[in-house]
């Protein structure tokens, strides 16, 4: 069973090459630290579990994956299930006028007018998780508080001992949904999120380099990896694009593409802070994510394929600066991820 976990003042974890490194408390207390998190696969379809339906196990893995990414402690998950829960039934609700209280939105029912986020971005339950646990990670103690506590500390709701007749359901719903059972998401302990707050897109050898001698036009770097490999966000941010780019159009990106097709195929531009923005190309299907959408770093946003110009399965990932998404601004994104913490390649 998961349990709240006291956190010392200090703890040893492995670093992201696999050498142990000392986090203060602080660090741990504010989400992603110099160790490896352990963000787990957001799942397309999940299976009925303990009396929730699929679309409320889908919407309990989001949460999961929120909190799994940002490096979150398990007990924080259990916590906000929980809330979800009690709020919301683990349903994305919409507005719904008076039927509402007052202006409440979503999973977590946050309020545009208590300064949570726009209508559009509350209908997300990726960025109401993310609100939640940016709130719950500002409050002294919290994974010494019972979980009625913890989780009143961040909604401050009118009833706040309502929360604690969800711990069991919400421990089962975390235990389900990162243990080995049948439609479970499996935790990916390789995937590292460094102190800067960036991971490998990919665990994957680099095949092909940024503008080399024979591809000079090569805006990225080719991560060679499986058909069907989750493609992780390399670093927090909001998706700028989500599109299906080839030549011909007739040719879509729901097959796979050739060295004959032109475009990116499938493909997602992120924005990241000091106008940073990933891209994230040939993937295998429509993308998981939508334009406008905040996403944590180690987010789940696509799978690997070979869509587009592109002769196998792989990644193309390019990074681009100064806020410009063009080829002209395109850096190498090998010694680029390096600089954050992240290298590409194994």
């Amino acid at each position: 069973m998961i349990k709240p976990v006291v956190v010392a003042a200090a703890v040893i974890v492995v670093g992201c090459l696999g050498v142990p490194v000392l986090l203060a408390e602080s660090i741990l207390g504010g989400g992603v630290g110099g160790g490896c998190a352990t963000p787990v696969t957001r799942p397309t379809d999940q299976e009925a579990v303990g009396g929730w339906d699929a679309e409320q196990v889908s919407i309990a893995a989001v949460i999961v994956n929120v909190g799994a990414s940002r490096g979150v402690p398990q007990w924080g998950w259990v916590v906000a299930l929980a809330t979800a829960m009690q709020e919301s039934g683990l349903r994305n609700l919409p507005y719904a006028g008076n039927r509402n209280d007052h202006d409440s939105i979503g999973v977590f029912q946050q309020r545009p007018s208590q300064g949570w986020g726009t209508p559009a971005q509350l209908a997300d339950p990726a960025y109401q998780a993310n609100k939640f646990y940016d709130k719950l990670l500002t409050v002294p103690g919290w994974q010494a508080m019972p979980l009625t506590q913890a989780a009143q500390a961040v909604q401050q709701s009118a009833f706040p001992d309502a929360y604690a007749k969800w711990t069991d359901d919400a421990t089962r719903l975390a235990e389900h949904l990162t243990s080995g059972t049948p439609g479970a998401i499996p935790i990916d302990l390789g995937q590292c999120v460094s102190a800067s707050g960036w991971t490998a897109p990919v665990h994957a050898p680099v095949t092909s380099g940024f503008r080399t001698p024979s591809r000079p036009t090569h805006n990225g770097a080719d991560l060679a990896a499986a058909r069907g490999t989750p493609i992780r966000a390399a670093s927090s941010g909001t998706v700028r694009t989500v599109q299906c780019n080839v030549n011909p159009a007739s040719h879509g990106c729901d097959r796979d593409g050739s060295p004959q097709i032109g475009g990116c195929g499938w493909y997602v531009d992120i924005g990241h802070t000091d106008g940073v923005i990933t891209r994230y190309c040939h993937m295998l299907t429509q993308p998981m994510v939508t334009v406008g959408q905040t996403v944590a770093v180690g987010q789940v946003i696509g799978l690997v394929g070979t869509s587009g110009n592109s002769s196998g399965p792989h990644l193309h990932f390019e990074v681009h600066v100064s806020g410009d998404a063009s080829g002209a601004s395109a850096v190498d994104p090998v010694p680029f991820m390096a600089s954050r913490g992240a290298t590409l390649g194994i």
